[in-house]
């Protein structure tokens, strides 16, 4: 009878404990979209080591849905890199993954001449892992890799 008794004080504690670190999950913890965008038809970077261009201001942003609806954006640096953090209270991980894109909104033209006008960059989310930044719980997610979508118009 002690081993039951024994046995359910060790399960309840269990799930005790995963339910807080649930709570304190989204409580102490943060979605990090980040990458580098680079300044090519593809907007990925070269192959064989060859030095590529990075698209500097570009604006970048997290469409969802059927109706791409902007969640948040951010602006490209002078070295290509954006991070966007979002709330996980408000932004579901599996949804991120499943029905939301990163979409280079402004034109490849505008980092090289030669390249299309019209058009955008789009790149599907991966989940990369997480990371503790002291209490903090921080779910990395970065680019599956850009494709240009031309203009339908």
């Amino acid at each position: 009878m002690a081993s039951k008794s024994l046995l359910l004080l060790v399960l309840f504690v269990s799930v005790a404990s995963l339910v807080a670190e649930a709570q304190l999950g989204g409580l102490l913890g943060l979605i990090r979209v980040s990458g580098t965008v680079f300044c090519t038809a593809n907007g990925n970077m070269g192959t064989k080591g060859t030095v590529t261009p990075v698209f500097a201001n570009a604006q970048v942003q997290i469409q969802c849905g059927a109706s791409k609806q902007v969640v948040s954006s951010s602006t490209t640096d002078s070295n290509g890199v954006f991070s966007i953090l979002l709330d996980p209270i408000t932004s579901l991980l599996s949804s991120l993954l499943s029905d939301c894109n990163l979409v280079v909104a402004t034109p490849l033209s505008t980092c090289d001449a030669s390249l299309p006008v019209g058009g955008i960059l789009q790149s599907p989310l991966r989940f990369l892992g997480k990371s503790l930044q002291g209490l903090l719980s921080i779910l990395n997610i970065v680019p599956g890799g850009f494709s240009f979508l031309p203009s339908l118009g």
